[in-house]
């Protein structure tokens, strides 16, 4: 079978398109358990963006072993320089850097001639390759480019060195018939493509990413790009979830090799969507809500009967076990433990411990604990970043709007408490929080949503803010709406440096 190689770029192009900025401790988190879903290829960012992504990238690709860890650049040699920099530490590096290709980016956009732009994919592929052996071109927007041109930009970067030429879909503008003929093309009129591997990157924008992606395997691609729930620019990127089970499920069809554990796919999606704070749809394919439910009669019937009638991907290959285990305050530690394997989590011994208490407060207050329960209890594992914690919470209305809120928190070890008047309990919560930490920062987006069943059902509360030029999120979960909002808003204004 032919092999076939998965390249992940949601700490990148999925990150980039979400308004905010992951820190490191999220992102290294995520890179653990994409390498645990078993990708090959992991673009932890562009390190010459910024010093944060810089930062991340190195500490990424010193962390993570067993996979390649590359980081993004121009073909502009100070991009370069600093990526390789970033990547000295990483076991097995790559710098992936490219160039626009198609005639309105090369004039509105580079304003070059197409011979300067071909120039300058060589002298970046040639500068690479004083650092690094292991160079992927990119040509951007290849599939609106000239295919002669194209054609001839990958012969020349091929022959200054690149090991992998990629070909993207940019904007999401190709039908799938469309971009397995360029792959194809490409495969026949580049006289050294066989020293390269193929790979393709699509978009979303008219739906048809996961679907242009499988064209460009058939026609001969090699290597597959996306990002995990299909974040990323404007309608997204291709779901790499899509791919693996498209495979998995029809591997004869394939004939394709993929060197990855499925049953890791739930438990990465879930982690992807807390830490983003962006949500998962609920009739998303492979990890939405519904995408293993039956609600037709008919088709009740015939799953009763024999699950493959309407049932092509048991869930349980991906991580969602068919049985629901209902959890209570009489649950031991050992269940407990048992349930979270089987949800696809490795919780440590001492992990446990805090996890097993936070269990105990929570089945108090809601006799009975379901999976979702479980989820946001590891989602919310984490202690709250640079100290700031919630302690306690006092609020008062009065009439229709107004409202007051006592709010003590606890940051760098000392409780400081304050008040304040809103338009409501939890404009008022946020208010306090924000005299009490002294930062300027501006809501702009706040949510909050039932997680599990029943009256004291979890909410889950998202909240998202603008500060010194950067978007943060944060989360919080509780029983009580007021307290989640308030934990979520205390989460994100901690992340501020």
């Amino acid at each position: 079978m032919r092999r076939l190689y998965l390249f992940d770029t949601t700490l990148r192009d999925g990150e980039q398109s979400l308004g905010i900025t992951l820190n490191v401790r999220e992102k290294l988190e995520i890179a653990k358990q994409l390498a645990t879903l078993g990708v090959d290829i992991l673009e932890a960012g562009f390190p010459a963006s910024s010093p944060g992504d810089f930062e991340s990238v190195k500490i990424i690709g010193r962390e993570v072993k067993g996979i390649t860890v590359c980081g993004l650049t121009r073909c502009v040699k100070k991009d370069i320089d600093l990526c390789a920099e970033a990547l000295k530490e990483a076991e097995n590096p790559r710098i992936h850097t490219g160039i626009a290709v198609s005639p309105i980016h090369m004039e509105k956009k580079l304003r070059l001639k197409p011979e300067q732009v071909v120039q300058k994919a060589e002298e970046a592929v040639r500068h690479a390759k004083k650092y690094l052996n292991d160079v992927e071109f990119y040509a951007e927007d290849a599939f609106r480019s000239d295919y002669d041109f194209l054609a001839k930009i990958f012969e020349r970067v091929i022959a200054a060195g690149a090991t992998v030429v990629n070909i993207p879909d940019t904007v999401g503008y190709a039908t799938p018939w469309e971009f397995g003929e360029l792959v194809s093309y490409i495969k026949t009129n580049v006289p050294n493509i066989d020293r390269v591997r193929i790979s393709v990157h699509c978009h979303n924008d008219l739906g048809m990413a996961t679907a242009n992606t499988l064209a460009g395997v058939m026609a001969g691609a090699d290597q597959v790009e996306g990002t995990i729930n299909g974040i990323g620019e404007r309608a997204g990127n291709t779901a790499l979830e899509e791919v693996i089970m498209a495979m998995y499920t029809q591997k004869d069809r394939y004939g394709i090799d993929l060197a990855v554990n499925p049953r890791e796919i739930a438990a990465t999606s879930r982690l992807v969507s807390s830490i983003t704070g962006v949500p998962v749809p609920s009739h998303k394919a492979i990890v939405g809500t519904n995408a293993f439910m039956h609600a037709s009669g008919i088709h009740q019937d015939g799953i009763l009967k024999e699950k493959q009638t309407y049932e092509i991907i048991d869930p349980e290959i991906i991580g969602v076990p068919r049985n629901q285990i209902v959890l209570s305050a009489r649950s031991g530690r050992h269940a407990l433990k048992h349930r979270m394997e089987e949800l696809g989590y490795k919780p440590e011994d001492s992990q446990m411990n805090t996890l097993y208490e936070e269990f105990l407060l929570l089945a108090d207050k809601k006799q009975e604990i379901y999976d979702e329960d479980l989820h946001v209890l590891m989602g919310t594992g984490i202690p709250e970043q640079n100290g700031i914690k919630v302690k306690n919470i006092s609020v008062a209305t009065s009439g229709k709007q107004s409202a007051t809120a006592a709010v003590t928190l606890e940051i760098q070890g000392t409780e400081i408490t304050d008040a304040a008047i809103g338009n409501g309990p939890v404009d008022a919560v946020f208010k306090a929080i924000d005299r009490i930490t002294g930062k300027e920062v501006r809501l702009e987006d706040y949510s909050i949503k039932s997680v599990s069943r029943g009256k004291e059902a979890l909410g889950n509360a998202t909240v998202k803010i603008f500060a010194d030029g950067n978007y943060y999120v944060g989360k919080g979960v509780s029983t009580d709406v007021i307290d989640a909002s308030a934990h979520a808003y205390a989460d994100a204004v901690s992340k501020l440096s």
